[in-house]
């Protein structure tokens, strides 16, 4: 599914050459859940970023089905990304000026789907909202607004979801609620998920944690 091999990154500045990763290798097969953790600094977003194809890294290479991402151009990247990946962030990066509805719908209406509003209705069901379809993202609660997120990455149908501090911005009543309801949805999809976290109870309920620090692999493995 995922295959890392010899990434690092550098970054030039005022000071010199910085090291955001420095030799990471990493497999990780169709169905599996990992966790990278790892400081505040560590690389991991940076670490996620690479995997997903949003940035490049300085060198090495990850393949996704067999195809190195990093050999593409940007638009080859996003044609990978628009075919198998999703993802949730830590801000819920909806559009205000679009329904919950149509936030979901949105991706789908962009890959051609022709029933794209009753699957967005659909997700948007399964995730607690069905009643508040016609909301926009100001009349929503921080977790509704994740929750929206959520359907959103679903409903697209990624083989892999990518997910950064999703709970982040939430209390932790709420955030445990987005956690278990996301951990749900990608056991029923069968999705592959990568996952970045500084929550240690969170990364245990995945099958693998990388954990990362100052840019280095230092311990991978499967959780109890």
């Amino acid at each position: 599914m995922i295959d890392v091999s010899s990434i690092s990154k550098q970054v030039v500045t005022s000071e010199g050459t910085l090291c955001i990763l420095d030799n990471i290798n990493l497999s990780v097969q169709a169905g599996e859940t990992l966790a990278i953790v790892g400081a505040s600094g560590s690389g991991k977003s940076t670490l996620l970023g690479i995997l997903a194809g949003l940035d490049l890294p300085t060198s090495g290479t990850v393949s996704i089905n067999g195809e190195d991402i990093t050999a593409m151009d940007e638009e080859g990247r996003a044609a990978v990304r628009a075919g198998h990946v999703g993802f949730v962030f830590q801000s819920f990066h909806l559009l205000p000026g679009l329904t919950a509805l149509e936030n979901v719908a949105l991706p789908l209406e962009l890959q051609g789907v022709s029933d794209a509003l009753q699957t967005a209705a659909h997700y948007l069901e399964r995730v607690g909202l069905a009643a508040r379809v016609g909301h926009y993202p100001r009349q929503l609660s921080g977790g509704e607004q994740q929750r929206v997120a959520l359907a959103r990455a679903f409903a697209c149908r990624p083989t892999i979801l990518f997910a950064d501090e999703p709970t982040g911005n939430l209390d932790t009543g709420t955030g445990a609620k987005i956690n278990d309801l996301l951990f749900d949805l990608n056991q029923e999809e069968g999705t592959t998920l990568i996952l970045v976290t500084h929550e240690k109870t969170l990364a245990a309920r995945c099958g693998r944690t990388l954990e990362l620090q100052a840019g280095r692999q230092i311990n991978s493995g499967n959780n109890a």
